[in-house]
């Protein structure tokens, strides 16, 4: 015999199904209200959403910081190595001018000026970082008696230079040799020095275009004075993470 409370159950069944039949069929749940929900809900969309902001946010300052801050450690660099070229530019053409000047006769009964003492203190002919001798006086006009670069394109292209042992330098001056030997004795060909590979780009402007300052501007000079290239600035007008302006680097 079939148990009572099966077929109690099955009965049971028999008429919930017969009550659904009787049901519209938008009363009925489907199968995917059965499911778990397999996307985001809006809820959810608008918290990613605002959290991906609050992150973003917070990182494009930081970028643009590290980026002002690259910009910024390049100028500085670009300053020196311009500033660097400058003042050896300088220092060769005042060993020129000093070599000239010790090779032409003295005026005291026709004697020649008697040779300085290379290691003499004060004589630019001593200074270590001083190798080569510009010869070409002829770039140096009558107002640029310093003898700084006229401009940059100067120290691209280069001078004539020579070694500050060439040229019979141990013999101008020197009385166990007359001029004629001295003269004459290794005469070599003069060889063009470049102190700048090319005109820098200034990081703040995107061009290679410089504030001039010659030696006899003054300091807070708003305007080049043409005698010559003492020192450059940025023409940038912005400001620096220390609150410096550029064009006061």
């Amino acid at each position: 015999m079939k148990n009572p409370e099966s077929r109690r159950q099955k009965a049971k069944g028999r008429k919930q199904a017969a009550f659904r039949s009787l049901l519209p069929s938008r009363f009925l749940p489907t199968a995917r209200c059965l499911l778990p929900s397999d996307g985001f809900s809006l809820v959810e969309l608008v918290i990613t959403v605002g959290v991906m902001a609050i992150l973003t946010l917070g990182v494009i300052p930081l970028v643009q910081v590290s980026v002002k801050r690259q910009k910024e450690q390049q100028l500085r660099e670009t300053l020196r190595q311009v500033r660097e070229a400058i003042d050896q530019f300088h220092r060769e053409a005042l060993a020129g001018a000093q070599f000239q000047v010790n090779q032409q006769p003295g005026t005291s009964g026709g004697q020649p000026n008697p040779q300085p003492n290379p290691n003499q203190p004060g004589n630019i002919l001593a200074d270590p970082r001083v190798r080569v001798m510009i010869t070409d006086q002829t770039i140096f006009t009558t107002d640029n008696p310093d003898r700084y670069p006229p401009d940059l394109e100067t120290l691209v292209k280069g001078v004539d230079v020579l070694p500050l042992a060439a040229g019979g330098l141990g013999r101008r001056g020197n009385q166990n040799f007359t001029a004629t030997e001295a003269a004459t004795a290794d005469s070599p060909i003069p060889k063009t020095k470049i102190y700048l590979r090319a005109i820098p780009i200034d990081p703040m402007t995107g061009k290679a275009d410089w504030v001039f300052r010659s030696c006899y501007d003054p300091s807070d000079s708003t305007s080049w004075g043409g005698e010559n290239v003492f020192d450059v600035h940025s023409k940038s007008d912005g400001k620096a993470l220390n609150g410096e302006k550029y064009s006061d680097w």
